[in-house]
């Protein structure tokens, strides 16, 4: 993607996030880019779709703190940006966003590339007591995007009361988004036959302090547990602060690595294969239905698909490739599993990330409206990997659709 440095030259258009995937799934360098979004909003500092697109590119690029402090400058001028999809637009869906990183929101465009969709991101007020402090644009069908986190809480409470009487369909109702967040779900998805998903307790610095001087075992602090156990902050994504701990020096030297006050500790639970290798998928309910997206093969049990060697290693995408063309299978041994998440959690729409057991049960390690869901890797490196991707697009286009009452 190229812009114009022409002072006189027109703003782009609101970019959504998908570009700037698309580019770092890539490869592709666009910090010169990002310098020439700097130098247009340079030239036209009250342009707060540039500043908006600047904000992400930033984000995109890893410098999250500046990112997140032009992105408050954007809607200090305006908080409703439109993507605008190809035409005609067969319906315009109102995203309803808070201000954050970009796991904060669901980032549909990604999905919804090429597609006859408009979406117009409305990003929320969270410190106003009625969140929609800007006029409402004329909309067919409402999705709260919200990501679940303690920080939502409130603001998705007032949405609640906002929308209890919206006169469009709502998807992903606000009082329903809770029910994914970490500790939550953890209690939600409990006792579900061939499910297993690991309690998420909450647990202060202090406490885990103790364990880390010989004050207290693991089961003093929690009821149950044993070394080893998972640690991360709470509010965190994307595995920041993640680890595995065998025992309390393992406590100390963690605590020393990360500062938060208040964190989740859970099981670890052994999901190797009887290779050695560790399996994750991810998968996303589209009104209750399972679809793969991807599975990370590693020999390491936490996995992150982009640093788990799927793009060195032809074997693990044939592994893949197969985990995806069997889908079915695994979809209808785990359709019990699945269907309780989409029952529990009252959303439409949903991430799931995932393993299976030693002994065959679906474990649950996450599940988020918010998780990235794309169709952007090489289609020579994974052949297949489009064939499936369609089926997930294809079924979040049709369920808008329907539940807007338009005709596919």
């Amino acid at each position: 993607m190229s812009l114009t440095s022409e002072p006189e030259a027109q703003s782009l258009p609101f970019l959504g996030m998908a570009p700037f995937l698309r580019m770092s799934i890539a490869g592709v360098d666009f910090s010169s880019m990002a310098q020439e979004m700097i130098a247009l909003a340079e030239k036209a500092p009250e342009d707060a779709t540039l500043w908006m697109n600047l904000a992400t590119a930033m984000m995109s690029l890893k410098h999250e703190e500046l990112g997140l402090q032009i992105q408050n400058q954007a809607l200090q001028m305006q908080r409703v940006y439109h993507w605008h999809a190809r035409q005609p637009t067969k319906l315009r869906v109102l995203m309803l966003m808070v201000p954050g990183n970009l796991s904060a929101n669901i980032p549909l465009d990604c999905l919804l590339e090429d597609s006859d969709i408009d979406l117009i991101n409305y990003y929320v007020d969270p410190t106003a007591p009625h969140p929609l402090t800007s006029p409402v644009p004329e909309h067919d069908l409402v999705m709260v995007a919200i990501g679940a986190s303690d920080e939502q809480s409130a603001v998705l409470q007032r949405l609640e009361n906002i929308l209890r009487d919206w006169p469009t369909p709502v998807l992903n109702p606000p009082q329903n988004v809770p029910n994914s967040e970490r500790h939550n779900a953890s209690i939600l998805l409990q006792n579900v036959p061939g499910l297993v998903i690991c309690p998420a307790l909450h647990i202060s610095r202090q406490s885990l302090q103790s364990v880390a001087a010989g004050e207290k075992s693991v089961s003093d602090i929690a009821e149950d547990h044993a070394f080893p156990i998972i640690l991360r902050p709470v509010g965190s994504h994307g595995g920041h602060g993640l680890q595995k701990v065998d025992n309390r020096e393992a406590v100390a030297s963690y605590l020393q690595q990360n500062e938060e006050d208040t964190f989740f500790l859970s099981r670890f639970v052994d999901y190797s294969g009887d290779d050695g290798l560790f399996r994750k998928m991810r998968l996303v309910l589209i009104d209750g239905k399972a679809y793969a997206c991807h599975m990370g093969v590693s020999s390491n049990w936490m996995i992150h698909y982009v640093n788990a060697g799927m793009y060195e290693d032809e074997n693990k995408r044939v592994q893949e490739a197969r985990f995806l063309n069997e889908f079915a299978d695994f979809a209808a041994r785990h359709r019990d599993a699945l269907d309780a998440i989409s029952q529990r959690t009252g959303l439409e729409y949903i991430g799931i990330d995932c393993a299976e057991t030693q002994n065959g049960e679906l474990l649950i390690f996450e599940i988020d409206p918010a998780m990235v869901v794309h169709a952007m890797d090489d289609e020579v490196m994974f052949p297949n990997k489009q064939i499936h991707m369609h089926k997930v697009k294809t079924a979040m286009r049709e369920m808008l659709l329907q539940r807007a009452g338009k005709t596919l």
